[in-house]
């Protein structure tokens, strides 16, 4: 796919308002829809559903059988409207960065700002909690016109620091989750993965939706220094100097174990996990996600 209309994350970098970020990706994201063979992907997807046994008949549009050679199901407002939980990590690990890369932070908040726009264009309702070692900041998800201004501004203002305990941050969401919901979970998951992913687990036998966006540096899958180095704990844990040629392989493998768990939890649970770089545009994982629920799937992989 051509990414010629996509902004790099390195000019992404560059571009402080959360709001304006969101706007340069949703049109390389709305560009994407229209050159994608995947009909499904386009946004259309807010207003019909793929025909299973059951469905009224008389509710098939048969333009849209003609255009894909599927058959697609005429959904209604009351049938459409979900509320959409964005949960961002907010802890003090969000905010590395490799040279002349954003932070995790800035590409997350930017996915975040771009999937809430998505869900007010199709009249959904989105809200944010953003979280570190206790959840923080809360917008109750609504449809009103203020909305993504009120959500990006809460973005704005968050200061990236301190642990991280997503399992509570998701405690938080299942208290307030209703069916018809999607859960977005935005983390590069370093603390423990496991009782959040119960959680999510739990979410999904409500019949909620629950994805995750798994950002990852690139640096952080293969640590590319060279000679003694000083690696900074971010989330409290103090600073650590080494050379990284002595830790380089069982870095890596522990690393691969954690992934390959994360991964695997999710499919269990039926949760959408979706690995993402910051090296990557953050128009590729928009257009992942789409893809993935158009089609039904619940693993978005990793690239």
């Amino acid at each position: 796919m051509s990414t010629a209309r996509y902004i790099t994350p390195q000019s992404l970098a560059g571009i402080g308002s959360t709001k304006l970020r969101a706007r340069n990706v949703l049109e390389g994201v709305l560009a994407g829809m229209h050159r994608s063979p995947h009909r499904g992907a386009s946004v259309e997807f807010a207003e019909y559903k793929e025909y299973s046994p059951g469905d009224e008949i008389r509710h098939i549009d048969w333009r849209a059988w003609g255009r894909t050679d599927r058959y697609y199901v005429k959904q209604y407002e009351d049938e459409t409207n979900t509320r959409g939980f964005l949960l961002l990590d907010g802890s003090g690990s969000m905010d590395f960065a490799s040279e002349g890369l954003p932070t995790k932070w800035t590409w997350a908040s930017t996915l975040v700002a771009t999937l809430a726009w998505l869900l007010l264009r199709q009249g959904d309702a989105p809200g944010l909690l953003v979280f570190g070692e206790r959840p923080g900041a809360w917008l109750v998800p609504s449809s009103r016109r203020t909305q993504l201004d009120d959500l990006c501004r809460l973005l704005d203002a968050r200061e990236v620091r301190g642990g991280t305990n997503t399992e509570a941050a998701l405690r938080q969401i299942a208290e307030r989750t209703r069916f018809r919901s999607i859960v977005v979970l935005v983390s590069d998951m370093l603390d423990p993965a496991s009782e959040a992913l119960r959680v999510g687990r739990i979410l999904r036998r409500r019949g909620v939706e629950v994805a995750l966006f798994h950002v990852l540096d690139p640096a952080e899958l293969t640590l590319p220094w060279e000679g003694l180095a000083r690696f900074e704990g971010l989330e409290g844990e103090g600073d650590l100097l080494v050379d990284p040629d002595d830790i380089r392989h069982a870095y890596l493998e522990t690393m691969g174990r954690h992934l390959a768990s994360i991964e695997e939890d999710c499919r269990r649970g039926d949760l959408e996990y979706f690995r993402v770089r910051t090296d990557q545009p953050v128009e590729e994982a928009v257009l992942r996600f789409l893809r993935a629920r158009a089609r039904g799937s619940k693993t978005g992989g990793r690239r």
